[in-house]
């Protein structure tokens, strides 16, 4: 732990209340929720109330040399917010204000620990929405979305959380901070920062503010569920709906070992019979161009030989999505060991990303499912295995290996919303090589140059400015 004149001085910074000790509160962040990578406890756990605190936070742990982490809600899986190093996880929860709403230029402007629900709840009356979407949408933080540039099922026709911020304000590691971008819809002064921290999962900068773009809430929805008896029929339904030029709000898939776990995790009625299924939805502000496009997916669908059941009510397109929503946690029931992956593939090669997941579980003896944003080429191959098997576990890790390298054969990435970690991190030179590697350090060099801020995430170490205590 820290010795007590730090820990003291922290206490001046945010208050008593905001700096927590103890073995029960260390432990409890010295995990987030992925599986299968290293836990590491915090020295302390600091809570600041305002960007000034961050400040003072940070030139503190500049002149002590003790690494920072920064934190959201700890959902993300890419063990993103792990303490490798021990130090201060700096927790941004309690900087949980909107600050502002502005309906006339679209834009919300917000602190970091907003729940990504509690803006959407804010924006509804003024008929808004902030569109991406993670799956923990009611407990992940703006802040934490922003830095690991989360997407989730609207990611098709809606995009991914790097097209929604407009402006951020950042502490960098000399304890300064910096304000970038704005309300303008048109913003080309100087290097794009925004793009930049967008998506840095905390090595470059802490985000203290963003003001983000909000659309209007379409008014007409049409969701639909359709069911395959093999997968090549689902897969082709996939890039036959975009060959249409129909841009669906959200397109999922489920494989028949989700299929059958959700349903007897949920009891939502699914047909455990098909080998896969897709979940549809269209939406827009004129009725009958969401027609139009409901039309276009059913007959797509019944020419790949599917069959549909359409939600006629919003309670049944609300089952529709609970089903969806259920299938991380149903898979999650099966074992004590889930690992989660997000190999993403252009869209035309899905069903060849699809059929070589399932030979991949076949070749390793795994219980392996896949369901996810198949319109976007986003899939979430998951793992079920027990952790204490070191047998399975090591076929579980050769799996996950050979899932990475067959998205980037097939011209994918190792990563489509999750991030990189330190979960994905020995795997980053496969897909941008050692150029971009030195690209990367160079960056980081330039802002972090003792690399205190989320050591040994996202880049490769260099041992000359490591920081250690």
């Amino acid at each position: 732990m820290l010795d007590e004149i730090i820990i003291n001085q922290l206490q001046a910074i945010v208050g008593k209340d905001n700096v927590l000790i103890g073995s029960v509160n260390l432990t409890t962040y010295s995990y987030d929720a992925t599986a299968d990578v290293p836990h590491a406890m915090p020295e302390v756990i600091v809570m600041p109330t305002s960007t000034a605190q961050v400040r003072k936070v940070v030139q503190l742990a500049a002149w002590k040399s003790i690494a920072i982490y920064p934190r959201g809600a700890g959902t993300n899986l890419s063990g993103g917010t792990i303490p490798l190093d021990h130090g201060i996880v700096l927790s941004l929860q309690k900087m949980d204000q909107i600050l502002e709403i502005d309906a006339e230029n679209l834009t919300a402007t917000v602190q970091p620990g907003v729940v990504i629900q509690d803006l959407n709840n804010a924006i509804a009356p003024f008929g808004l929405m902030y569109p991406p979407d993670p799956g923990t949408v009611t407990t992940a933080t703006m802040g934490g979305s922003v830095a690991e540039n989360s997407g989730g099922l609207r990611g098709l026709k809606y995009g991914v959380t790097k097209h929604y911020v407009m402006g951020m304000e950042v502490v960098l590691a000399n304890g300064n901070s910096v304000r970038f971008g704005g309300k303008t819809v048109k913003n080309v002064t100087a290097y794009d920062f925004s793009s930049l921290f967008v998506g840095s999962e905390g090595t470059l900068g802490i985000i203290v503010e963003i003001t983000c773009k909000l659309l209007p809430e379409p008014k007409f929805h049409k969701a639909m569920l359709a069911a395959f008896n093999i997968m090549e029929d689902a897969g082709k339904t996939v890039s036959d709906i975009i060959k249409a030029q129909v841009i669906p709000a959200t397109l999922e898939i489920m494989d028949n070992m989700t299929i059958r776990t959700v349903e007897d995790f949920a009891h939502v009625g699914l047909p455990t019979d098909a080998a896969a299924l897709l979940l549809i939805e269209v939406d827009g502000m004129a009725e009958l161009v969401v027609a139009q496009e409901a039309d276009a997916v059913i007959r797509i669908v019944e020419e790949n030989h599917g069959s549909l059941h359409i939600a006629n009510s919003d309670e049944e397109r609300d089952n529709l999505w609970s089903a969806r929503r259920a299938a991380l946690p149903a898979l999650a029931s099966l074992n004590n060991t889930v690992v989660l992956e997000d190999a993403t593939v252009p869209r035309s090669r899905v069903t060849d990303m699809l059929l070589a997941l399932a030979e991949i579980g076949r070749k390793y003896r795994l219980v392996l499912g896949t369901f996810g944003h198949a319109g976007d080429g986003n899939l979430h191959p998951t793992i079920l295995a027990d952790k204490y098997n070191a047998d399975e576990m090591s076929r579980v890790h050769q799996a996950v290996e050979e899932i990475f390298a067959t998205a980037l054969k097939l011209g994918g990435t190792l990563s489509g919303e999750h991030g990189i970690g330190i979960a994905k991190m020995r795997f980053l030179g496969n897909e941008i090589g050692d150029s971009g590697l030195e690209l990367m350090q160079a960056i980081k060099n330039a802002l972090d140059p003792t690399h205190m801020l989320n050591p040994g995430k996202l880049i490769p170490r260099e041992e000359k400015t490591h920081v250690s205590r």
